[in-house]
């Protein structure tokens, strides 16, 4: 599943240059010349990440982010921000608004794809491209495939994306609503029983080395996923 970063930058050769330097490195691209185009693009689909420039036409990027901070649905994005602004009395601002991260332009390519990434480890594993391995399972988010000693799975793009997310939070309880958000997400409508029917089929592809004993129904709160004892799993070709 490839991850989604929205760009609020309103210099449109900067704007172009962090947009292209993204998709080079495999991420979806989504443009904001403005908070409010920012928000009207945010109603639709929620992306992965936020890129946001502090001085913005209209509402600056400190009110954005503080706004998207106190909404239930955007509260937990991850945003970096960028700005020309280096006084460390901005940078505290920064922080304390609601930003994850702050960098100072003018910045390098590199140096704005290595913070994306620690900081989707941090905040959002799911959407992160490491490879992810748990009891001789091995699931790697650039190929799509999921690997038991030499056996690939077949797994379908919802199922892997259910796996992956389970993977990355381990023992963790998630509830049928939560799992609709993080693996399908908000910008498409499914009933909560679908998900009953996806982990049936997670489940049932899984039984093929045992790893179906990992996924655990928490009666009336939803899923999680477990590791149990490895005498329990067969990772048998």
């Amino acid at each position: 599943m490839q991850v989604s970063i929205l760009v609020v930058e309103d210099e449109p050769a900067i704007q172009e240059l962090i947009a292209v330097n993204l998709s080079l490195s495999g991420y979806q691209v989504m443009r904001a010349d403005d908070a409010e185009i920012a928000v009207s693009l945010l109603r639709d689909h929620l992306p992965d990440m936020l890129l946001v420039d502090w001085m913005l036409p209209g509402q600056s990027g400190i009110n954005l982010i503080r706004s998207l901070r106190a909404q239930a649905r955007t509260r937990d994005l991850p945003i970096i921000m960028l700005t020309a602004r280096g006084e460390q009395q901005d940078k505290i601002l920064g922080l304390e608004s609601g930003a994850d991260d702050y960098m100072t332009k003018p910045f390098s390519p590199r140096e704005m794809i290595a913070r994306i990434q620690a900081l989707l480890r941090r905040r959002a594993p799911h959407a992160s491209s490491e490879i992810i391995e748990i009891a001789g399972m091995r699931l790697d988010p650039v190929t799509q495939r999921v690997i038991v000693g030499a056996r690939q799975l077949p797994l379908g793009p919802t199922e892997f994306r259910l796996l992956q997310y389970l993977m990355n939070f381990p023992e963790r309880v998630h509830s049928r609503s939560n799992l609709l958000d993080q693996v399908w997400g908000n910008s498409v409508f499914v009933e909560e029983r679908t998900v009953d029917t996806h982990v049936g089929r997670l489940r049932s592809i899984l039984e093929a080395t045992g790893h179906h004993l990992m996924i655990e129904t928490v009666r009336g709160s939803g899923y999680r996923l477990v590791q149990p004892q490895l005498k329990q799993l067969s990772t048998s070709i």
